[in-house]
C-alpha cells in the first residue's frame, strides 16, 4: 500500500513536470536579421489582413494587424506604419497573401 501511493505521487510529479513541446515558428533570414512568424491568424472579414506576432532577432513583438492591400501594419494603439522593405510585413504578405489573394 505504501509503495502504491509512492508510485502515484511519483507518476503525478513526472506528469506535471513534463514540458510542452516546442512550437515551431516559420523563420527566414533577411538582410542578416532572423525574422520569425510566432503566431498568425487571417481576418475572416478582410482576407488580405493578418493578425500576427513576429520576432526579429529573437525579440517578440505584440500582435499587430498586417494589411497586405495597403502595405501597412496597425499597432494596438492604432498607429499606422508602412511596411519596411524586406521586413516582417513583406514576409507575411509575400508568403500568405499570394496563395489566397
Amino acid at each position: 500500500m505504501k509503495y502504491i501511493s509512492l508510485l502515484w505521487i511519483l507518476t503525478l510529479v513526472l506528469l506535471l513536470s513534463w514540458g510542452k513541446p516546442a512550437e515551431a515558428a516559420f523563420c527566414r533570414i533577411v538582410n542578416d536579421h532572423k525574422i520569425c512568424i510566432v503566431s498568425i491568424k487571417r481576418s475572416a472579414k478582410n482576407y488580405w489582413e493578418y493578425r500576427a506576432s513576429v520576432s526579429i532577432d529573437a525579440v517578440v513583438t505584440p500582435i499587430e494587424i498586417y494589411d497586405c492591400r495597403q502595405r501597412i501594419r496597425i499597432k494596438k494603439g492604432g498607429a499606422v506604419i508602412p511596411f519596411e522593405p524586406n521586413g516582417p510585413g513583406e514576409l507575411i504578405c509575400n508568403l500568405l497573401y499570394k496563395s489566397t489573394g
